[in-house]
C-alpha cells in the first residue's frame, strides 16, 4: 500500500512532511534513480503558490544528484507538462501543485515519458527508493545551488500554447468571462483566448502566491456564474489551480459541471461517428441523470473509482475516447493523455460556436437528480468495514432508497477527508441520509469541522 502517493501524487502542507526539504529532495533522487538507464531528462512545471519555487528547486537538486538533466517550463498548467513530456522526448514530467487545495498545501505530480500519470505499482516502487534514501539520510547535495526553476523556459510554454491553438474555434461572436483562479491558467489563458477572437473578460488572474483558489475558480463556479449575469455574457469558464479541469456557467447563470460537459461532448462525438464503442467513462460520483441521458442516446456509461488517472485506466482498458469527472476533469484521449481544462474549454467553445445554440440549450437534456456531498474531516482513514456504526448507517440509507438512488462513501486521496455522496429523487431525502452517515463518521473518526461541499 502506498504511503506517500495518493490519487493525484504527493500532497501535504508545504514545509511539513512529506513536503519538507529533505523528503522533497529524496523524491527527486528516488525518481531519478528509478528512470531507465541512458540519457535522462525531466521537465518540471509549477503553479503559483509561494512554496512552488523552492519545492521545484529542491526536487531539481535531487534529480541532478541522480544524474538527471532537467528543464523548467515555469508556471504552466499540469496538462502542459504531460504534453511536453511525451512530445519533447523527456523521460518524465513533474508538476509542483496541489491543484484545488489551499495555498499552504502543495504537491508533486509525476508523469511518465509517455505523458500518462504513473501507475500505482510504479509509484510504490519509487516510494521504496524514497524511504531507503530517507533511512540512509542520503541528502549530500540538498543545499547545493541549482538553476532556479523560475521564470522557466518560455519556449516550452509557447509549444504548449501553439498545440492548443490548432483547436481554437471561430468564436468571435461570443462574450465570455474567464476565471483563472489566480493559478497556472494565468500564464496561458489570456493568450489562447485572445487568439480565439472571442470577447473575453478575465477575473482572478493576478496571483500573489497565496490567493490561488481563494473564493474563485472551479472550487467556486457560482462566482463566475454571477459574473456572467452581471456582465450579460454568453458563458463563463473557470479553472482550478493547476488548470487540469474546467467548469462552465451558461448565460442564465447556471453552473454547467463535468457531467453536463461529458453529455455534450459524447453526443457530438457520436454524431460524427467518433465515440468509440458508444461508451463514456465517468466515476462513482457522476449523477444518475447523466447515465439516463446517455442511455437515451444509446451511449453506455461505465463508472471508475474517483480520480482522473483511474478514469483514464478504464478508458484505455475499454477503448473509450471520452471520460471524466463531475468536478470538471475531462479526458479526450485521442488528443491528450490527461485532463486539460483549456482543451475542454476550446472543445466546448467550438461546439457552441458551430451549433449557433447557447450552452444552456445544448445541455438542456440533462435532468439532474438531487445530490449532495458532505465532507467529514477525519483523524485517520480507517477501513469502513472496521466501523460497524458507519456501515449500519450506509446500509439503512440504501434500504430506504430501494434502488431509486445511490450512496457512495470514500476517503479523499488528497486531503484528510471522508466524502459522503447521496443521490435520490427528493432533496429532503438526500440531505437527511447524507447527514446521518456523516454523523456516524464524525462520531467514529471525526477530527473537527470540514469544508462543506
Amino acid at each position: 500500500m502506498r504511503k506517500l502517493f495518493g490519487t493525484d501524487g504527493i500532497r501535504g502542507v508545504a514545509g511539513e512532511y512529506p513536503l519538507d526539504k529533505k523528503t522533497v529532495y529524496a523524491v527527486g533522487r528516488g525518481l531519478g534513480d528509478h528512470l531507465p538507464a541512458g540519457p535522462r531528462r525531466v521537465v518540471i512545471g509549477q503553479d503559483t503558490r509561494e512554496s512552488s519555487g523552492w519545492i521545484a528547486d529542491t526536487l531539481t537538486a535531487g534529480l541532478r544528484d541522480s544524474g538527471v538533466e532537467t528543464a523548467s517550463a515555469g508556471v504552466v498548467p499540469t496538462p502542459a507538462i504531460a504534453y511536453l513530456a511525451h512530445t519533447h522526448g523527456f523521460s518524465a514530467g513533474v508538476v509542483i501543485s496541489a491543484s484545488h487545495n489551499p495555498w499552504r498545501d502543495n504537491g508533486i505530480k509525476v508523469f511518465g515519458g509517455d505523458g500518462y500519470k504513473l501507475a500505482d505499482e510504479i509509484e510504490l516502487e519509487i516510494e521504496k527508493e524514497i524511504f531507503a534514501l530517507l533511512s540512509a539520510d542520503a541528502a549530500p547535495g540538498i543545499d547545493a545551488p541549482v538553476k532556479p526553476s523560475l521564470p522557466g523556459d518560455s519556449g516550452l510554454r509557447m509549444d504548449y500554447l501553439n498545440w492548443l491553438s490548432r483547436l481554437i474555434p471561430g468564436s468571435e461572436r461570443l462574450r465570455i468571462v474567464v476565471d483563472c483562479a489566480n493559478g497556472a491558467a494565468t500564464t496561458v489563458a489570456p493568450e489562447i483566448f485572445k487568439r480565439s477572437g472571442a470577447q473575453v473578460e478575465f477575473t482572478h488572474r493576478v496571483p500573489d502566491g497565496r490567493n490561488i483558489n481563494e473564493n474563485c475558480g472551479a472550487l467556486h463556479p457560482e462566482i463566475v456564474a454571477r459574473e456572467v449575469i452581471a456582465r450579460t455574457a454568453d458563458m463563463g469558464i473557470c479553472f482550478d489551480g493547476d488548470a487540469d479541469r474546467a467548469l462552465f456557467a451558461d448565460s442564465n447563470g447556471r453552473v454547467v459541471d463535468g457531467d453536463a460537459v461529458m453529455l455534450l461532448l459524447a453526443r457530438e462525438l457520436q454524431r460524427h461517428g467518433e465515440l468509440a464503442n458508444d461508451t463514456v467513462v465517468a466515476t462513482t460520483m457522476s449523477n444518475m441523470g447523466l447515465e439516463i441521458a446517455l442511455r437515451e442516446s444509446s451511449i453506455k456509461m461505465l463508472r471508475a473509482p474517483v480520480g482522473d488517472k483511474y478514469v483514464l485506466e478504464e478508458m484505455r482498458k475499454t477503448g473509450a475516447v471520452l471520460g471524466g469527472e463531475q468536478s470538471g476533469h475531462i479526458i479526450l484521449s485521442r488528443e491528450a493523455t490527461t485532463g486539460d481544462g483549456l482543451l475542454t474549454a476550446m472543445r466546448v467553445l467550438a461546439l457552441v460556436a458551430a451549433s449557433g445554440r447557447s450552452l444552456a440549450q445544448l445541455v438542456s437534456g440533462l435532468k439532474v437528480f438531487p445530490q449532495t456531498i458532505k465532507n467529514v474531516r477525519v483523524k485517520e482513514k480507517r477501513p469502513l468495514e472496521q466501523m460497524p456504526e458507519v456501515l449500519a448507517a450506509i446500509q439503512q440509507a440504501e434500504q430506504q432508497l430501494k434502488g431509486n438512488g445511490r450512496v457512495n462513501v470514500r476517503y479523499s486521496g488528497t486531503e484528510s477527508l471522508a466524502r459522503v455522496m447521496v443521490e435520490a429523487e427528493k432533496e429532503e431525502t438526500v440531505q437527511r441520509l447524507a447527514g446521518e452517515i456523516a454523523a456516524a463518521l464524525q462520531a467514529a473518526i471525526g477530527a473537527g469541522n470540514a469544508p462543506g461541499h
